[in-house]
């Protein structure tokens, strides 16, 4: 059901104010509030989506693979809010796409079924708030195709990656050997990842800068080794910030950084993070394993407020006071 209900005062305010509030409430008016509780209303909805809109789901279970190319803007948002009851329920493919679909904010459902969550190409200032997403074949959220300043924050990630490829991230940033992906500026937010996913629980591509990973936990029991997954975190983008996270269950390193290609998976900074490694059956078992390092030429910053229980150290590159 669409509603209006800010139209009447919003044309009154127009007519007080003249043309300059006509054309703001012409803007606001656009749009709408839509209740939706079956599937083919949520496709219908979010196909029909207009900057500003709000699409709300009922409880339940929509089963299918929903996505949307509409896009909002920087001061018109589209939400789609639930509960974590509103389930999206996929049998194979992506649980919900936003291919192209800037300025969403998606909150509070739960995704599950399929090959992979939730989607973004090229798809900028999505918010993923609060969500909850598991049961996947592969990765869990995946901000892919120069989705830029992205966020996923409040929400738990769980139980990827179930063909046992090593390639169930819970949270993906760019793609794989592709430079021109510049998913930048992504914000990885006080979530809960793992237990089971099957891939690390954070990575971050080459091509990509400025993926901030604050205030997570991370359960690394999921971690297969079938594909180089034996850590939580995977850096091979620049200038990425991890900071105040809590890690356990690893099968060997904590935190990884790589260079793929030349120039990338440098300047990390690492601070306030605790890492329990105490049952790591790896080889180097460090919380923070820098694989690329060069003071000069590929910087890595660990600090000393980083902290290890368990495992044969915090690093292999000299700490920062």
């Amino acid at each position: 059901m669409r509603n209006r209900p800010l139209l009447v005062s919003l044309l009154t305010d127009a007519l007080a104010t003249g043309g300059l509030g006509l054309a703001a409430a012409s803007a606001d008016a656009s749009a709408a509030v839509i209740d939706v509780s079956t599937a083919s209303q949520l496709k219908s909805a979010l196909g029909a989506a207009h900057p500003g809109d709000t699409i709300r789901l009922a409880d339940g279970t929509y089963t299918g693979n929903f996505k949307t190319t509409s896009a909002g803007t920087s001061s018109a948002r589209i939400t789609l809010t639930g509960s974590s009851k509103a389930v999206l329920k996929a049998s194979g493919g992506y649980g919900l796409h936003l291919n192209g679909a800037s300025y969403w904010t998606v909150q509070g459902l739960t995704v599950t079924g399929g090959q992979k969550g939730i989607m973004m190409d090229a798809a900028s200032g999505v918010v993923i708030d609060s969500v909850t997403v598991h049961g996947l074949s592969m990765e869990g959220v995946h901000f892919r195709k120069s989705s830029k300043n992205g966020v996923i924050r409040n929400s738990r990630v769980y139980d990827t990656g179930r063909d046992g490829s090593g390639m169930g991230e819970g949270v993906y940033v760019g793609t794989a050997g592709d430079l021109a992906d510049r998913s930048d500026q992504v914000q990885i937010l006080d979530n809960t990842i793992g237990p089971g996913v099957g891939g690390e629980n954070v990575d971050v591509k080459e091509g990509t800068t400025g993926t901030r990973i604050a205030g997570n936990h991370f359960d690394g029991s999921g971690l297969t080794n079938a594909n180089y997954d034996d850590s939580w975190v995977d850096v091979k983008g620049n200038k990425v910030v991890v900071e105040g996270n809590t890690g356990v269950h690893t099968l060997n390193n904590g935190y990884e950084t790589h260079t793929q290609q030349s120039g990338w998976g440098c300047g990390t900074v690492f601070r306030s993070n605790k890492s329990d490694l105490s049952d790591s059956p790896g080889s180097l078992r460090l919380a923070v394993n820098v694989t690329n390092f060069h003071a000069s030429g590929c910087p890595t910053t660990v600090y000393g407020s980083n902290t290890v229980t368990g495992g044969k150290g915090l690093t292999n590159i000299p700490v920062t006071p």
